[in-house]
């Protein structure tokens, strides 16, 4: 068991049951990736270990890449994937101001209803984002988190779809982007990645990975 950031990348076995019936159910994906976090961390074990994942797939493939402090792939169900760990050590000390990079993220924008005055004291539901609006809350999270979006790509992503007696009856709209940065603040930047960006996290969203930006 590690103590230190790390990011398992799980390629996930297409014939595992266990697989089949998490990638149709988002609550159990989010139990089936706690199982790696230990045991016995209190009220809030995702917040504790810093965990995140997200789900990256493609027409032939299935890839689970999961992020915490303490992580131990072989708490997964027998067969699930083949999993590689890398320590994030090394990108947190690249880390540097200006340094150019390439990023990706997937993110649950939303932002709270507003309420007319009569209902002051109430909360308003929170209502996802998409289009313009979606791209201008990713440009406002990116410049707090300590990145200056150079470019920006949306990919709309099929919704993370809760289900269970215990769930909420709701949907989280999901929207991938890719682009390229320059660093304005490693410190902020290295908490982000720490501690994930915006709503969904139990749900794939938040996940932010970056690369050392190509040059010609």
């Amino acid at each position: 068991m590690n103590d230190h950031p790390v990011l398992a990348r799980i390629r996930l076995n297409p014939h595992s049951r266990d697989v089949q019936r998490d990638l149709r159910d988002a609550t159990q994906m989010h139990r089936t990736v706690m199982r790696m976090v230990p045991d016995n961390l209190g009220d809030a074990p995702r917040q504790q270990t810093g965990l995140l994942y997200r789900l990256e797939e493609t027409d032939t493939s299935s890839t689970l890449l999961v992020q915490a402090a303490q992580l131990d792939p072989a708490r997964l169900p027998t067969g699930y994937g083949q999993a590689d760990i890398k320590s994030l050590t090394p990108m947190f000390s690249a880390l540097r101001k200006g340094l150019g990079v390439r990023y990706r993220i997937v993110l649950n924008p939303a932002k709270r209803e507003r309420l007319p005055l009569q209902q002051k004291g109430k909360r308003g539901r929170i209502m996802p984002l998409s289009g313009p609006d979606a791209d201008h809350w990713w440009l406002r999270r990116a410049a707090e988190a300590g990145l200056d979006l150079h470019v920006l790509t949306p990919t709309t992503m099929e919704p993370a779809r809760p289900r269970g007696r215990d769930t909420p009856r709701m949907r989280h709209s999901l929207i991938r982007y890719d682009g390229t940065a320059t660093v304005t603040d490693p410190t902020a930047l290295t908490q982000a990645v720490l501690t994930g960006i915006g709503r969904g996290k139990p749900y794939g969203a938040g996940l932010l990975s970056l690369a050392p930006a190509t040059t010609a």
